[in-house]
């Protein structure tokens, strides 16, 4: 099947506007306390390289490779590919999420992060999709909410690929079948 773009859901000016935003506001309610921020691979990464610039707090960087998608579709179960390399333990903590739509690979990792013992743990996501929510999950920084669309670009893929679109666009046509 042709994958078909629609057109951009999120252009480029408004992810930079909101990244600007979001780092301020982590800045802000981590003002004088060391932060680590945890990045979700493969997704995020391009959200949490612009959103560690934006941050003007100190801050240690490391990084999650988990997976809960085969294909385009959810497999209902998270893997952890590769933990972190850092001790959380009594650290105030921000999960960098690409998009949290199910809630499911988000509640897995709240709890093995909580299990550590940080000092504190909250959730910045660049995309919201609350209406394929089946776990209740908070998210305390938001970049956007979307409708219940299958997007790509700004590091979010299909089958792997569209990760380098600069901007974020809905796939109008997706083959479900491998």
């Amino acid at each position: 099947m042709t994958r078909v773009f629609g057109k951009p859901l999120i252009n480029q000016q408004e992810i930079a506007r909101r990244v600007k935003d979001l780092g301020r506001r982590i800045s802000e309610d981590y003002q004088g306390r060391d932060v680590v921020m945890i990045g979700v691979l493969k997704g995020a990464f391009a959200f949490f390289s612009d959103l560690i610039r934006a941050v003007h707090v100190p801050a240690e960087v490391d990084f999650l490779v988990v997976s809960s998608y085969q294909s385009s579709r959810s497999s209902g179960r998270v893997k952890v590919i590769s933990d972190l390399t850092v001790d959380i333990k009594g650290h105030d903590v921000i999960l960098v999420e690409d998009i949290v739509d199910s809630g499911l690979t988000l509640s897995f990792l709240k709890k093995k992060l909580l299990v550590r013992h940080p000092n504190s743990l909250r959730v910045c996501a660049l995309l919201d999709k609350p209406e394929r929510r089946t776990v209740n999950v908070t998210l305390e920084y938001v970049g956007f909410t979307i409708p219940n669309k299958y997007v790509v670009g700004y590091g979010l893929d299909y089958k792997n690929q569209y990760r380098n679109l600069p901007y974020i666009a809905v796939l109008d046509q997706v083959d479900d079948q491998d």
